[in-house]
């Protein structure tokens, strides 16, 4: 049998594992980690082991279509541009703008900036990195001079102390997070610290978890600033020859942040545990800070950042093996868009377009005259302008906002009421795509060829191993062959991703002894004039490339040398803001919104795979035990979500002691297309970070309520059901059917009459059914060829039975008598073993097959793999079954 393997690049997270996709001849796609790679070395989480099951063809779009009609490409370039090219006519290129995303490759990223910022003359160009991604940026940039990453993953390994603020890297990074497990197993002596208002997996593995009250990280971060001075720990030397600002910033932290006290009391921690982390950080020298979105996603998302920076540069800890702060990267592509000017504010290269210099070094590699003279609109600006009138045409590409963006009815309303909206992707139906006005068809990961960079800045590449379907066209394709129709033509001549790079890599180095441009450390000489051989076979490297034998770069800064005009770091006096939500009588909880394991952002991928969607099958609320009997909330109950946006959501309820008591916890994933109504971003402020323009993600207020419903049921089916009734619904993918979790208030007539007409059964078929109709009871059951084809149930209260078995059912070509008798009861036959919820997706291991295995005697999380594989590819299910372990 002809198989074709291909190294490739997985297209979730910041981490950039290297991946190793075969082809096989039967359309088979199999996936497994590159051992070769040194992001990940042959791990791979369980999002990138699945995405053979994210390839295939039935949620496409695959031709061109305006107003829903298929056309050809020229057709729609010409609307577009015609549309394009009235609207800057009358009310300048300002009235335009692109939204794209830390999804595309860098040369699609690096087209569409020169496009809009070099020949359509406006900076409107932002990304929805802008939401996970741009306080880092501004932070890194006040503090070394430019967004430098000054860390490698070598370190998270080398390092003694490791402190994991704002980050849940057990289910986000976990690859990372794996490397970080396996470092403190082989040394014990490796200490971790996870700093979360709730206790998440990634706590498991720490020595200290401290839950600290919401939005008080730089007033912590503050204090150990202060402390770390107190007791001696000033790095002279370093502070002296390399960094200005010291006591600017002292003098500010000693005024919110003077002594462990003030920080304990007004953190929400013990004093105990707030000198233990002090102490901890102070008597180690190898420390990594680890941050994401928890400290990103703030209104002062920036000066957190920089609190932590401003603890490494006084003990000169960066620059050197195993230490310095090191933010993760949401997204596959973040960086490669921050490199080459994704971000409204910037230029490619890491230059500013408030610059005048950056802009004549731009403008003339570019040979434009039109190079926009200053900053575009940020994301949330952005949509404000469309919702204003003063934007009228919008290009979005590779990202949902009408499901990301806070205050995401308020998206969806602008875009709504757009003189025009375009939106490329690679699915026809996203809650965002089904405002467009035309929709463009795009390839994705198996299809598309280019690059893309890493947390640690590490470029690689992402290889095709599979042809476009339909009449899909890559993105920079799209950029390009549209900008010739405008009349760029000269200026986008691009044949292939490898002439993008080459441009890209040259601007990198052009005029590179300009006053301007010496300090920069973003260069690539090594990459410049690469052959196209050399492109396709580029190995995984670090920038700056200045050799072409060299992929690893030594520790950025090692020579004390910072990007900035006068060579120092800078400290930053931070004064610690408080969330600009308060918690309230009406709305009396802090909502927290985030990632779930086996999802990535708003589903439009792993909704599709079957072993993704098992681990969390539906929008749910984490709310602590004592939160949920004040609000009258029970364990797996329905429950309504609302703000003070005067938006609501249905969610199911999950009690968890691991959240803190006051602060509820609602994922990011679930849309339109997989629930009723649980668009949690409805509910959050457009409220931003002053400097970076990301937005709260992590703060909002809100009450929850009981979700009254006269019935409860779930439905699984070959088919997706036309439902009716359902004021509740979620649904995900199992392997050939559809679940359908449901709930509504309205009760059909006659129950057996709705279920056949839902169920779409036809006359003469096989059909088995019960009903109670006096105490709301009803079950059926349809059989097609002697398969089961679906079944419905239906009861007054939410005790229901479980679904996993009848799902198993599912993968059966015929049921036995047996198996028949039990389907309207919904419990197997007494000697069929039920696996229960799934908590291994790699091997689809349920809870009760590792509750069997600790019950014999498996009593670590390594014994449970050996007896039943699960934890034994990815670890990312690892955290839970040692919880697990613990009460089985």
């Amino acid at each position: 049998m002809t198989t074709i393997t291909t190294k490739t690049t997985c297209p979730y997270c910041g981490v950039g594992c290297g991946v190793i996709a075969t082809m096989h001849e039967n359309g088979r796609v199999e996936v497994k980690g590159d051992p070769e790679h040194p992001s990940n070395y042959g791990r791979l989480c369980s999002k990138g082991s699945a995405l053979g099951e994210t390839v295939y063809l039935s949620e496409r779009l695959l031709y061109p279509e305006i107003e829903g009609e298929q056309v050809s490409w020229e057709q729609a370039y010409a609307h577009i541009a015609a549309k394009f090219k009235a609207v800057i006519n009358e009310h300048g290129p300002d009235a335009v703008a692109m939204y794209v995303s830390g999804q595309l490759l860098t040369e699609d990223y690096y087209v569409a900036n020169k496009l809009m910022k070099g020949f359509i003359g406006s900076a409107n160009i932002d990304t929805n990195s802008r939401l996970c991604m741009s306080s880092v940026v501004a932070a890194y940039k006040r503090a070394f001079g430019e967004d430098v990453m000054p860390c490698n993953y070598d370190d998270l390994e080398r390092a003694q102390l490791i402190v994991l603020a704002g980050t849940n890297t057990a289910w986000c990074h976990p690859v990372l997070y794996q490397r970080m497990a396996q470092s403190k197993q082989e040394n014990p002596a490796v200490k971790i610290v996870s700093i979360d208002p709730r206790r998440t997996q990634t706590a498991d593995i720490s020595d200290l978890h401290l839950s600290v009250r919401p939005g008080t990280d730089g007033i912590l971060f503050n204090g150990l600033l202060v402390y770390l001075d107190s007791v001696g720990e000033t790095n002279s030397q370093f502070v002296q020859a390399h960094t200005s600002g010291m006591e600017e910033a002292l003098q500010a932290a000693r005024a919110s942040s003077p002594d462990i006290a003030t920080v304990a009391s007004a953190c929400g921690l013990s004093e105990e545990e707030v000198e233990q982390f002090y102490k901890l950080f102070a008597r180690t020298e190898r420390t990594v800070t680890v941050f994401s979105q928890g400290v990103n996603q703030s209104s002062s998302g920036v000066d957190k950042i920089n609190s932590i920076i401003n603890c490494h540069l006084l003990t000169g800890r960066i620059g050197r093996k195993g230490m310095g702060p090191f933010s993760l990267t949401g997204q596959p592509n973040a960086m490669g868009g921050r490199e080459v000017g994704g971000l409204a504010n910037q230029l490619a290269a890491h230059m500013e377009i408030d610059n005048p210099q950056h802009r004549e070094i731009v403008a003339g590699f570019w040979q434009s005259d039109k190079l926009a003279s200053r900053a575009g609109l940020k994301a949330i600006d952005s949509f404000d302008a469309i919702a204003e009138g003063k934007i009228r045409a919008v290009w979005i590409i590779a990202t949902n906002p009408v499901v990301s963006m806070p205050d995401a009815d308020r998206v969806k309303a602008a875009l709504e009421n757009c003189e025009l909206v375009v939106v490329s992707d690679c699915v026809r139906e996203t809650d965002t795509a089904k405002l467009a006005h035309v929709r463009l068809p795009a390839t994705t990961w198996g299809e598309r060829d280019g690059t893309v960079t890493n947390s640690e800045r590490r470029i690689s590449r992402q290889r095709p191993f599979l042809t476009p379907p339909g009449l899909a066209k890559h993105d920079w394709q799209i950029f390009t062959e549209f900008a010739q129709v405008m009349g760029f033509g000269e200026a986008f001549d691009y044949r292939s991703a490898a002439d993008i790079f080459d441009e890209y890599a040259k601007l990198t180095c052009y005029k590179k002894d300009h006053e301007q441009n010496r300090a920069r450390r973003l260069q690539l000489p090594a990459m410049v004039d690469l052959s196209l051989h050399e492109y396709n076979k580029l190995p995984p490297t670090q920038w700056p490339a200045l050799d072409k034998t060299v992929t690893d770069t030594p520790p950025m800064y090692a020579d004390g040398r910072f990007s900035t005009p006068d060579g120092r770091a800078r400290f930053i006096a931070i004064r610690p803001q408080p969330p600009a939500a308060k918690p309230s009588q009406e709305y009396p909880l802090v909502l927290n919104t985030g990632r779930v394991r086996d999802q990535w952002h708003t589903m439009t991928r792993t909704g599709m795979s079957p072993r993704l969607s098992a681990h969390r099958i539906e929008p749910f609320v984490e709310i602590h035990p004592d939160d949920a009997a004040r609000y009258g909330l029970a364990d797996a109950s329905l429950a309504l979500v609302s703000s003070q946006l005067g938006h609501e959501i249905y969610v199911r309820v999950r009690v968890s002691e691991r959240q803190q008591a006051g602060s509820i916890f609602v994922p990011m994933h679930w849309n339109a297309q997989f629930a009723s109504q649980a668009r949690v971003d409805t509910l959050i402020p457009a409220v931003c970070d002053p400097v970076s323009g990301q937005p709260e993600f992590k703060h909002a207020v809100a009450r929850v309520e009981p979700c009254k419903a006269s019935w409860y049921g779930f439905i699984i089916s070959r088919e997706k059901p036309a439902l009716k009734y359902s004021r509740y619904w979620a649904r995900s993918r199992g392997r050939g059917f559809w679940r359908y979790e449901i709930a509504g208030q309205d009760t059909p007539e006659d129950w057996a009459l709705h279920a056949k007409t839902l169920l779409n059964y036809e006359e003469g078929e096989e059909w088995a059914e019960f009903y109670d109709k006096a105490d709301g009871h009803y079950r059926a059951a349809r059989f097609v060829g002697g398969k089961l084809d679906s079944v419905i149930f239906i009861d007054s209260s939410i005790l229901l039975p479980p679904r996993d078995w009848l799902i198993s059912l599912f993968q059966k070509e015929e049921i036995s008598p047996r198996e028949r008798a039990g389907i309207l009861q919904g419990t197997p036959p007494a000697d069929v073993e039920d696996v229960g919820r799934i908590i291994c997706a790699c091997f689809n291991v349920g809870e009760k097959t590792i509750c069997k295995a600790v019950q014999a005697g498996a009593g670590d999380v390594e014994a449970v793999g050996k007896a039943c594989q699960a934890g034994t590819n990815c670890g990312s299910c690892k955290p839970e079954i040692a919880e697990l372990i613990k009460t089985c």
